[in-house]
């Protein structure tokens, strides 16, 4: 198949989509009014990652000679412009959805965002006070004086953009930093009516101090603005020297790189932009209109003001039937029989326990963990400090190359180095992305091995809100198998011999995947039953997409389910005719792996680290293990059929990128999360 003519879908206009999906969630008037409020700033800091990365990467490619970018099949210059417009039709969107949605539900339920005109004198007086008391040593005003010193932004700082006029009839220009991570963005104002909660954003109370802060002028507007810059350390591919120093090299350079997206009010009149577009250095492809405010993501700090019922409903993580039993010896239960852990529906918290008692545990020996995301006050390695206080040894394999994780990473594991852990850092060229951890223990003075391995993070903070699974096994297949994978990572050591029951990335991981592909062609062509259903965040690999459009040619079934990034077209004749692509956005994040091959009845099951990018499939060490516990794929099995049933919050992905709600039965309203919430609830009972 030639993979420069099969359809595909550049994986940053399929990243836009996705994110789209998130602002729907924003207009859905079936989402609770805070929930609604939350998605709004979860969209904008997407998309202020995207910038930060996405389009730096991009803004690079442009600066490519000619020659190099001929030979490449999408031409930047032109991506960056359909980027752009997507993205200033989905601010429109945006600020339609805050004015026209939003802002007047809050009023029903007697919430009210105030702008300088609609206050009273009590509230003007609260202004002047709280600048009195509170702002003004932060607010620090500066001219610009255009062609003799250069005015910097700081990345995504939020300014506002200053118009004077001079006692002569002049015009000078001006910044000053909204000071948002100072002080609430959302002020509340002292109450026009006892059954009123007004507030006032943080930037009007600036505006309202502008006279002051600029004495002898006349201050004729004020617009919102932000820079956005390249924040990539550019440290995947590096080879030599100290590769910790690069990255803290690249920490304290992060925030002064070039820009690549200057926000400002599309109210503000061409004469001032023009003036601070030459005064910034701001080309013409940086330029993004936004509504009055910027800095959305500050709405994830939106006051609740105790209206409970304006969030989501509690789904308060339940207890696992087993480990809930065994939950003081964990062990126990582990070597059983293997243990299967959905959180955010189950407890996370055996996860910190299994690593609590393998610290206090007198027959164990030693604990090694691969870590990618640290929690910010971290139960794991509180846990990881108490096996060293035990005279266990530990060893951390820490990726600091984990984006916008790094400093933190870096923090951490100099602690564990300081405890007395060995601590090992990045790979060069690689990334390890597996989600692993290996207790040693002697039980009747041999060796036994208890794996944890997941799709997701040792990180309770975000295991609240991100739908994964953990699997717990004493299983000598699968432990060993762990056990090479950590040879590997602290010794350089190839395994020994190749893997048979993990699949691992840079070890046929994508060749195993092949293979089973492969298996379900070959039975499609001779009339068996042949099918795959898999569960990613995002698809984008080329060469795993035409696998899957030559299966689905030779009449294999193929169903996904992809959160994010999905490059591979559906329903296109020829190439895609028997895959169905389904992306759901619901109150959890949801980033389980999972990969699922029919194999004529003798069902391939695994939960993986990996999604079916090029990244993860050539240049990370990824791990997706088998399960063999007929009750645990069993589980499996229920929650993709869950999922597969969803009519609420799925959204069908098709060429057009429509993002169309699947809504085939409305009478019969099918939520896959609350499902899998009830599905657990059920097993408790039982």
């Amino acid at each position: 198949m030639d993979m420069n003519r099969m359809p595909y879908i550049h994986r940053d206009i399929s990243w836009l989509s996705f994110n789209y999906r998130v602002l729907q969630e924003a207009r859905d008037p079936h989402v609770p009014l805070f929930e609604r409020i939350k998605f709004l700033g979860i969209y904008s800091s997407n998309l202020d990652e995207y910038f930060r990365v996405r389009i730096a990467s991009l803004r690079s490619l442009i600066r490519l000679g000619k020659k190099t970018k001929r030979r490449m099949i999408d031409q930047p210059e032109e991506l960056l412009a359909k980027i752009q417009k997507i993205v200033e039709e989905q601010q429109v969107e945006f600020s339609q959805i805050y004015q026209n949605h939003i802002l007047p539900q809050l009023r029903i339920y007697n919430i009210y965002i105030l702008r300088r005109k609609e206050l009273n004198n009590k509230q003007l007086q609260f202004l002047d006070q709280y600048y009195e008391d509170r702002l003004i040593e932060y607010l620090q005003p500066a001219l610009i004086v255009r062609n003799k010193v250069r005015t910097y932004l700081c990345n995504n700082v939020l300014y506002l953009a200053v118009v004077l006029a001079t006692t002569g009839g002049g015009r000078r220009y001006a910044v000053v930093e909204v000071p948002s991570k100072k002080f609430p963005r959302f002020v509340q104002l002292p109450a026009s009516n006892p059954e009123h909660k007004e507030l006032i954003i943080l930037d009007d109370i600036v505006r309202h101090c502008l006279p002051k802060l600029f004495p002898g002028y006349k201050v004729v507007a004020s617009y919102s603005v932000k820079m956005t810059r390249d924040s990539d350390l550019n440290v995947e591919d590096e080879y030599e020297g100290d590769l910790v120093e690069k990255i803290r090299k690249g920490l304290s350079k992060r925030n002064i790189g070039p820009g690549t997206r200057f926000v400002y009010d599309r109210k503000m009149l061409k004469q001032t932009l023009d003036f601070f577009q030459g005064a910034l250095s701001v080309s013409d492809k940086d330029l993004q209109p936004e509504g009055r405010y910027h800095n959305n993501t500050d709405f994830f700090r939106f006051p609740d003001f105790k209206l409970n019922h304006l969030k989501d409903r509690p789904m308060p993580s339940l207890p696992h039937p087993k480990l809930e039993s065994y939950k003081n010896n964990l062990f126990q239960i582990i070597r059983k029989g293997d243990q299967l852990l959905h959180y955010p529906y189950q407890k996370y918290s055996y996860v910190i326990r299994f690593l609590e008692q393998a610290a206090h545990d007198p027959d164990v020996t030693e604990i090694k963990i691969a870590q990618y995301r640290v929690a910010k006050d971290s139960q794991v390695v509180n846990a990881l400090r108490s096996a060293l206080e035990e005279g266990k040894k530990v060893m951390v394999f820490m990726e600091i190359k984990a984006r916008f994780d790094e400093e933190a990473n870096l923090y951490w594991a100099e602690r564990l180095e300081s405890w007395g852990a060995k601590v090992l850092y990045s790979l060069p060229e690689l990334k390890v992305h597996a989600k692993l951890c290996l207790v040693n223990r002697i039980e009747e003075g041999k060796k036994a091995l208890y794996s944890y391995m997941s799709t997701g993070n040792f990180n309770e903070d975000t295991a609240r809100i991100y739908g994964d699974y953990g699997f717990f096994t004493a299983d000598k297949r699968l432990s060993n198998e762990v056990d090479m994978i950590f040879d590997y990572l602290e010794y350089g050591k190839h395994p020994r011999k190749p893997f048979k029951h993990l699949l691992v990335g840079q070890f046929r991981m994508r060749r195993n995947i092949y293979d089973m592909i492969n298996q379900e062609i070959k039975n499609a062509k001779a009339g068996k039953t042949a099918r795959i259903i898999v569960k990613v965040n995002s698809i984008q690999d080329k060469r795993m997409i035409a696998r899957l459009y030559e299966a689905s040619n030779a009449g294999v079934e193929i169903k996904l389910i992809v959160r994010g990034v999905c490059c591979l077209v559906p329903d296109i004749e020829g190439y895609s005719k028997n895959i169905e692509v389904i992306s759901i956005v619901d109150r959890f994040l949801e980033h389980v792996r999972a990969y699922l091959f029919y194999n004529d009845g003798e069902e391939k099951i695994y939960l993986s680290s990996a999604d079916w990018m090029t990244r993860n499939l050539h240049r990370r060490i990824e791990n997706a293990f088998p399960v063999y516990d007929e009750k645990l794929r069993q589980e499996i099995r229920d929650f993709l059929q869950i999922q597969f049933r969803e009519n609420v919050k799925a959204r069908i992905i098709d060429e057009q990128q429509n993002n169309f709600y699947r809504r085939h039965d409305i009478e019969h309203p099918w939520r896959s999360q609350e499902r899998m919430y009830e599905y657990y609830q059920r097993q408790l009972e039982k």
